[in-house]
């Protein structure tokens, strides 16, 4: 064949590969590929043509031989914005299509043609001369295939395959003595389909990033050899047709296939470098932009919203419609960061406190961050739906939206750790606050905006007081302070304790005449079992007790105490309020604990060991309660109790927790406590 013949030169460079001379020549080549090149400012959407590239040749590529004949193939419709493309390419790709059979039929030199369809595209830039190269190819292959498919049944088409000299007998002679033949066709196609892939990548990446140089220059030979392997393709698929001497170029193909994937692999680990550098620099501006001052808060949510430049990012959780990033301008905005999996009983709380503010005080963003490892299927899309419709504020359209560099970001300077953050961005866009989740929980938009300064004060306003503690959540609970009734709050996951507990402080009540009421709240983990113990409770009509939801944010809010105490660094040793939480939170490790009130005062926040012991020892006491009153002289008993015979204390911090304190003191003993790596299971086990 006269194309095998003329292609000789372009052989020799792909055997003779790693020689100085090769070298020579390729960089020969090269320099009169480059001389090609004079792009002006004319553009087109690249990456919709490659799509409808790729389903061509995917679609050419999945037939198979012994089944062609009949067959029924199902084929997507192609887009309409890929339609307008198309059209407005149509002339080019036509006359690069023709000029691939006119060639082809002629025997003409492979270089020369790729010489000058690259003269003919200078104008373009080189994934659109790649792609558009690639589209009159395709447009030739699909041919092929289409009318070898239907002639059996196409009275039209059969009329086609005999214009083209299309030999009756060719699929037969595919399926067996020329198989080879037509691996080695796919696999070059299959490895030119890559090469393009590639080179569009680079199209849509800046000249800015360091190693693009480099890319470049390979982009360079990828086009070339890629176009010599589409004609060399087009040749093949001729000789195929008609059944002359088919095997000829099956040597030749293979050759390409190695060079071009040669050409694919250091594109790819370029690419990658590329990335790589991006992804930096990208980094480094979104650190930059948080420490410039902004006039608004738009650069701030743009970037970390708007990473893909679509102008309605958000979705309206009240109107359930998508919106414009301009509704959250120079408002102050919380951007709730989490996983897909934030509980149900998380969004309640946080929506209570949302609709108190009235939408006045601040907007909500919620920013979704999803597994990049994993990839995005229906059961994850339907999750996000289903937490998505839950939330009445912002949201983020669709988690795809958020790049990999602002979730870097995020992990890294807001130290996200899959665990729910509130990230408070005032007017400005400046951060007050990397996480305001704990003051959300102790004071609600009470703690507005959420500063530092603001904390603090809070913090000098409040005192060990019942209310602090139960914030509202019981309107039972809260008429019993309002009347100073005696209450007792318990919790442990010991059921016999907490059957010996109550029977113990009914006797006392009893006895003393002074009734008391009772409220379980379990235990901040083991939630099956503390909803056991709940059940009993009701149905033994021991006392009263919270539901799961209930008792998870009890625990929660006095997690944010210790945690906002700590942040702060007003973790005072002398401080009732910091002293009394810690006890708390240290007995929830334990066994359990009881703490008695009367109305707001609490007057006993003890281990249940020793409140225990102390009711059982009510003869001892009973004596000072006409003089002193129930409450003090069950506080007396117990403190006496508690001095010589009160366990010590730990705590067990999250990985959440942020900044973990180098010294703490035990608030039993004051002595210093030691300081230990600690692990828990986090499921409720």
């Amino acid at each position: 064949m006269a194309y095998a013949a003329s292609t000789s030169a372009s052989q020799h460079l792909i055997k003779s590969e790693g020689s100085m001379a090769a070298l020579s020549d390729e960089d020969s080549l090269m320099k009169l590929v480059q001389e090609t090149h004079a792009p002006d400012d004319r553009k087109f959407d690249v990456r919709t043509l490659l799509n409808v590239l790729e389903d061509i040749l995917i679609n050419c590529e999945s037939r198979e031989i012994e089944s062609i004949m009949p067959a029924t193939q199902t084929h997507k419709e192609t887009p309409d914005n890929s339609r307008e493309v198309l059209e407005s390419l149509s002339y080019i790709i036509d006359k690069l299509s023709s000029e691939i059979s006119y060639k082809v039929l002629s025997g003409a030199d492979g270089h020369r043609t790729t010489i000058s369809f690259l003269n003919m595209l200078s104008n373009y830039s080189w994934d659109s001369k790649l792609v558009l190269i690639m589209l009159a190819f395709a447009l030739n292959y699909g041919e092929f295939w289409l009318i070898a498919e239907i002639r059996f049944s196409n009275p039209f088409a059969k009329t086609m395959a005999t214009l083209k000299q299309f030999r009756p007998f060719i699929l037969e002679y595919a399926a067996t003595s020329l198989k080879p033949t037509f691996d080695a066709l796919n696999n070059l196609i299959r490895v030119m389909r890559e090469v393009t892939k590639c080179v569009v990548e680079v199209g849509e990446l800046s000249s800015e990033i360091p190693a693009y140089l480099e890319l470049s220059a390979l982009v360079q030979r990828a086009t070339y050899w890629t176009t010599i392997s589409a004609m060399a393709c087009a040749t093949q698929i001729n000789t195929l047709a008609k059944l002359d001497n088919a095997d000829q170029l099956a040597g030749e193909l293979s050759t390409l296939a190695d060079k071009l994937q040669n050409i694919h692999d250091r594109l790819r680990s370029q690419l990658t470098i590329c990335y790589q550098q991006k992804d930096d620099m990208s980094y480094q501006m979104l650190l930059n932009l948080f420490k410039s001052v902004h006039i608004d808060n738009m650069k701030i949510l743009k970037a970390l919203i708007c990473s893909k430049n679509d102008i309605q990012p958000l979705f309206d959780g009240y109107t359930k419609k998508r919106v414009n990033i301009d509704v959250l301008r120079q408002k102050n905005v919380l951007l709730l960061i989490s996983d897909l999996h934030i509980p149900d009983y998380e969004i309640f709380f946080l929506e209570t406190h949302y609709r108190i503010t009235g939408n006045h005080l601040f907007e909500v963003v919620w920013i979704p961050i999803m597994d990049r490892t994993i990839k995005w299927n229906d059961l994850g899309q339907k999750q996000f739906e289903s937490l998505q419709s839950k939330m009445p504020w912002y949201t983020v359209y669709h988690p795809t939206q958020i790049d990999k560099v602002v979730i870097k970001f995020i992990k890294e300077v807001w130290h996200f750790n899959n665990k729910p953050i509130l990230v408070v961005l005032d007017p400005h866009g400046k951060v007050v606050s990397p996480n305001a989740l704990h003051m959300m929980w102790i004071w609600g938009s009470h703690a507005f905006p959420f500063t530092s300064l603001r904390e603090e004060m809070l913090w000098k306003e409040e005192t060990w007081r019942l209310e602090l503690l139960v914030d509202g959540i019981d309107p039972m609970l809260v008429n019993w302070v309002g009347e100073e009734e005696y209450i007792f709050l318990h919790g442990g996951d010991d059921v016999e304790w907490v059957k010996e507990f109550t029977e113990m402080v009914r006797k006392v009540s009893q006895a003393a005449q002074k009734p008391v009421e009772m409220v379980y709240l379990g235990k901040s983990y083991k939630k099956d079992k503390v909803r056991k113990i709940a059940k009993t409770i009701t149905d033994e009509k021991l006392g009263h007790s919270w539901d799961p939801t209930m008792i998870w944010f009890f625990w929660t809010r006095l997690d944010s105490m210790l945690f906002s105490k700590i942040q702060l660094r007003k973790i005072d040793e002398n401080d009732t309020l910091t002293h009394e939480i810690k006890k708390l939170i240290s007995y929830d490790k334990e066994m359990g604990w009881a703490l008695l009130s009367k109305g707001p005062n609490i007057v006993v926040n003890g281990h249940s060991t020793t409140v225990l012991r102390a009711l059982t020892e009510y003869d001892k006491w009973k004596e000072n309660v006409p003089v002193k009153g129930f409450d003090l002289s069950f506080k007396e008993h117990h403190d006496k109790l508690q001095s010589t015979n009160g366990p010590c204390c730990r705590f067990e911090f999250p990985s959440t927790f942020g900044e973990i304190p180098e010294h703490l003191k035990c608030p039993e003993c004051l002595r210093s406590m030691e300081k230990h790596m600690a692990f828990r299971c986090c499921h409720d086990c």
